[in-house]
């Protein structure tokens, strides 16, 4: 799984940058960058402190200036990856990142692979897994709630919530493996009520965490949301009021908005997959017709709906027709268009879609839409959104290791309710063990692993 190599690769985004880094781990880091670098004074680098960084030249074989860098020496095992870390620090652009990395690889490193480095990290025990995955969370997070729960985690909160688990599991393993190793020591039995409650202790750990998944998942991946109606109801003119910027297209002319517009908003925390559909009617438009079709695709995997009325003409047959095939839908009613005189029976709403919250706007001059901001925020999160607990379990990895450990706790609970021997009582309780394990990565196969770190991207 770990071959004492050195590894390198750029670090840093693909494109035009004021700088752009490559990094060097392993090794034989130092020695391969001191032999293409050249110092302003002349130092070398196998010379300097750890945690020093030196101004000079990338050169060629045939002592040619390749770049103008500064190079950070970083000594094992104070570093990221526990090695020897050489960062240089190039002019952005990739012709001159491309041609400093083929140098360091002519030299004798090896391109890294995906999340190489902090796969090293994870292997030399400076983070566990849990930790490992937070850095693709924390470079991946959309809203700042994300990106403080990608932190806590990478921070260690999930791991010590864990490592409780594991610890309690281990503990009471371990004592009874001891009454059926040893009988002649005549180690003192849990009686019922004491197993019991050991036993009810661990699974209500398991299950505080597993409830925070949803909520999790919400941060880590967002919401789908798809604004629906029929045409020139102003769903358009609804998402340019979410989006505090004229995105859409505005017009009186129904059947503008003709494909899906996608953007990404923040409600309290919260990244919300803003979709803008085509308006939905019968249309005998060969091009429209397709942006209502995927509008109905759209429409039946949203997490949320936002349907949007009008107000000033009131409810129509094809009003009906979508309330009625939103009924099973998280869905928000928007009487939009209230800066004009209102026709709309909210009584008929109420009777159709009986608990779906309704909000009253003229989006054209941002009216209600904070109201609208608070009514989705309460609704994907039962009003729990500004939670002060920042541990929550944002990987379906770690969810289903955990609903595995409390399915084997449940079963624990069978067995000594049935006053089987002890023996299989254990066999459930090493298998939660197992479970809870993989989330730190304390018990799991190397297949899962390069798996896990496949999804990085390459220099992290």
């Amino acid at each position: 799984m770990y071959v004492k190599d050195t590894i390198a690769a750029i670090s840093t985004a693909i494109g035009e940058g004021g700088i752009g880094i490559i990094r060097v781990s392993g090794p034989e880091a130092i020695e391969i960058v001191n032999k293409i670098f050249r110092s302003i004074r002349g130092k070398s680098l196998l010379e300097v402190d750890s945690y020093t960084a030196h101004y000079g030249h990338i050169v060629n074989s045939t002592e040619e200036i390749v770049d103008e860098v500064i190079t950070l020496v970083m000594k094992s095992p104070k570093t990221y990856t526990t090695e020897d870390i050489v960062e240089i620090n190039c002019h952005g652009g990739m012709v001159p990142l491309r041609k400093v990395l083929d140098l360091v690889l002519k030299e004798g490193a090896r391109l890294a692979d995906p999340g190489e480095f902090t796969k090293r990290a994870f292997l030399n025990g400076r983070i566990d897994l849990a930790q490992a995955e937070a850095i693709i969370d924390l470079i991946r997070s959309q809203t700042e709630t994300g990106l403080r729960v990608a932190i806590n985690q990478l921070e260690g909160g999930l791991s010590q919530k864990v490592g409780e688990i594991r610890q309690d599991l281990i503990k009471l393993l371990a004592h009874l493996e001891a009454t059926i190793d040893f009988p002649e020591d005549e180690i003192e039995d849990f009686n019922s009520d004491e197993l019991s409650d050991r036993i009810d202790g661990i699974a209500k750990k398991v299950d505080k965490l597993l409830k925070t998944s949803q909520k999790g998942k919400i941060l880590k991946e967002g919401i789908e949301t798809a604004i629906i109606g029929r045409p020139n109801v102003g769903k358009s003119s609804l998402l340019n009021a979410l989006l505090r910027e004229k995105r859409a297209i505005v017009t009186e002319i129904p059947g503008t908005t003709r494909d899906i517009i996608e953007e990404v908003i923040n409600i309290d925390g919260i990244p919300v997959k803003i979709i803008d559909t085509a308006g939905i009617r019968d249309t005998e438009d060969i091009v429209e017709k397709i942006g209502v079709e995927r509008s109905e695709e759209f429409l039946n995997r949203a997490d949320l709906v936002l349907l949007v009325l009008d107000a000033h003409q009131g409810i129509t047959a094809e009003d009906r027709k979508l309330m009625n095939s939103i009924k099973e839908k998280d869905a928000v009613i928007i009487a939009n268009k209230l800066d004009l005189d209102s026709k709309l029976d909210f009584t008929e709403i109420e009777e159709i879609l009986k608990d779906k919250p309704i909000v009253k706007t003229a989006a054209v001059e941002n009216q209600g839409i904070d109201e609208l901001e608070d009514v989705i925020s309460n609704l994907v999160f039962s009003g729990e959104v500004k939670n002060e607990d920042q541990t929550l379990i944002t990987n379906m990895r770690h969810k289903n290791a955990l609903d595995r450990a409390y399915q084997m706790l449940l079963d624990v609970k069978k067995t000594f309710e049935m006053d089987l021997p002890n023996d299989f009582i254990t066999i459930d309780l090493r298998a939660a063990l197992e479970a809870v394990g993989e989330i730190t990565g304390d018990t799991i196969g190397e297949d899962i692993i390069d798996q896990i770190f496949a999804d990085f991207c390459l220099g992290k």
